[in-house]
């Protein structure tokens, strides 16, 4: 029996394009190892949104050189966005590499592997197209929560993003395929999905197999929206939490917001990259709004769903970045009082419009503005924690002891007896870093228990 060893990097659509690999593999008659020396078929799926990201991937692929030179036998397969983005540079650098392959390829990776075996040669499976149809794969790595990709691609094209590029332009799932995959999945006993996309909130407007060019009457009589996808999804017995990421500022509407106030199972957890508080900067990432609309979305949101929270992405450095520019940020951040932030330093993606730009903000200011965002973030996101203290919280238990809030806080409430897949109510006793400790409560049945926070509005 062959065994199959599987490294995913960046975000949660390349774990569950892993997932997919995996479980084809796995019906081949592979098993999985822990070990990279035991295993026979290496997998690296790779990331190119950062730069640090890929220097994680050369350095760990290029690490197995030697058990290569050892094991000649043994395949090594790097796969998606940046196999695509540096498929020129791969070979030349670890010639020791067996494959390379797309986003687009993930359903001929065993195939591929099929013919390397029988072959012996290194080979390439790179194509501009994106994945034309969705399959099926049974295979999922969680207990709990399974990953759904309901979408892929982007058609936004920001400045900075290379995404598009890898990915390709939006194509969506066909909505009954999405629904009998979560009714599967709520048979098999997960109680939670979360719905995939590069942009969910703009699914349904092309779907996978169909023309770029569609009649707009048409096309709008044929549209299944994202709101109206969730309702489906919602209404499927067994599952008791809906989430989503990732969600595009210029498509987050009242439609959304409205649905994840009257949806049962949808949380209330909103991932909202703003990238930037400057507006000169924005519209240099072709983000497609100004900090004032950004910031008019979070109010709309937190007036219909009550507690929501708000999580977000913000590039720090990006080409031509001013100190007004930052401060302007700065501002944004303080008006926002998000739950959590993403912060990472800018850095020049290949093929990118922003490529072509210099990139002239000193790496020195980069780190000092990096730390300046992180040290007020921090100070927000104790605030925004601090009122679940003496709260009743809705938990999804993930493992003995710890689940996850509606709102995405992990929760600790020790070994009391309840097993994954549980829905409990914990009264938090106190916090632990940004967690939640606390203890299991008799059930009220009352659903939705995360505080409101009336410090939570935009402007104050």
């Amino acid at each position: 029996m062959r065994k199959l060893w599987v490294c995913s990097y960046g975000c949660q659509m390349n774990v569950r394009d892993s997932e997919e690999v995996t479980g084809l593999l796995l019906e081949k008659g592979y098993a999985l190892t822990e070990s990279e020396e035991q295993a026979d078929v290496i997998l690296f799926n790779t990331c190119s949104v950062r730069e640090h990201a890929e220097d994680k991937v050369w350095s760990n692929v290029g690490a197995l050189k030697e058990l290569k030179a050892a094991r000649p036998e043994l395949i090594i397969g790097v796969m998606g966005c940046m196999a695509k983005a540096q498929r020129g540079k791969i070979f030349k650098r670890m010639p020791h590499v067996d494959f390379i392959s797309g986003p687009a390829q993930l359903y001929q990776v065993p195939e591929l592997i099929e013919t390397i075996w029988e072959e012996r040669k290194p080979m390439m499976a790179i194509q501009e197209k994106q994945r034309q149809e969705f399959q099926t794969i049974s295979y999922h790595s969680g207990k709990v929560t399974a990953l759904v990709t309901i979408m892929e691609g982007c058609d936004k094209v920001c400045s900075y993003c290379i995404i598009p590029y890898t990915r390709g332009p939006e194509v969506s799932r066909p909505p009954e395929q999405v629904v009998e995959e979560v009714r599967r999945l709520a048979a098999q006993g997960y109680r939670e999905v979360m719905l995939l996309g590069q942009n969910v909130n703009s699914y349904g407007r092309r779907m996978s197999g169909e023309p770029f060019v569609l009649r707009q009457a048409q096309h709008e009589r044929q549209r299944v929206t994202f709101p109206e996808l969730l309702k489906r999804v919602n209404g499927v017995p067994g599952i008791e939490r809906v989430r989503f990421i990732t969600s595009h500022p210029w498509d987050a509407v009242e439609e959304l917001f409205v649905a994840m106030r009257d949806l049962e199972h949808v949380c209330e957890h909103l991932h909202l990259p703003v990238q930037s508080g400057s507006d000169t900067l924005l519209e240099r990432m072709r983000r497609g709004y100004t900090a004032e609309e950004y910031l008019g979305k979070l109010e709309l949101l937190r007036r219909t769903v009550a507690g929501a929270a708000v999580t977000t992405d913000i590039i720090i450095g990006f080409p031509g970045e001013t100190e007004a520019d930052f401060e302007a940020t700065v501002r944004l951040m303080e008006k926002a009082r998000f739950d959590s932030a993403f912060i990472f330093n800018y850095s020049p993606r290949p093929f990118a419009a922003a490529s072509r730009w210099p990139d002239d903000v000193p790496r020195e200011v980069k780190d000092r503005r990096l730390q300046t965002l992180l040290k007020l973030q921090e100070q927000i996101s104790c605030e925004k924690d601090q009122p679940y203290v003496g709260q009743t919280v809705e938990v999804l238990v993930e493992e003995p002891g710890m689940g996850r809030s509606r709102t995405n806080r992990k929760t600790y409430f020790g070994d009391q007896g309840v097993k994954p897949g549980d829905l409990v109510e914990v009264l938090v006793t106190r916090l632990r870093g940004h967690s939640l400790v606390g203890e299991i409560r008799p059930s009220t049945g009352s659903g939705r228990t995360e505080p409101t926070d009336s410090a939570r509005t935009v402007f104050r």
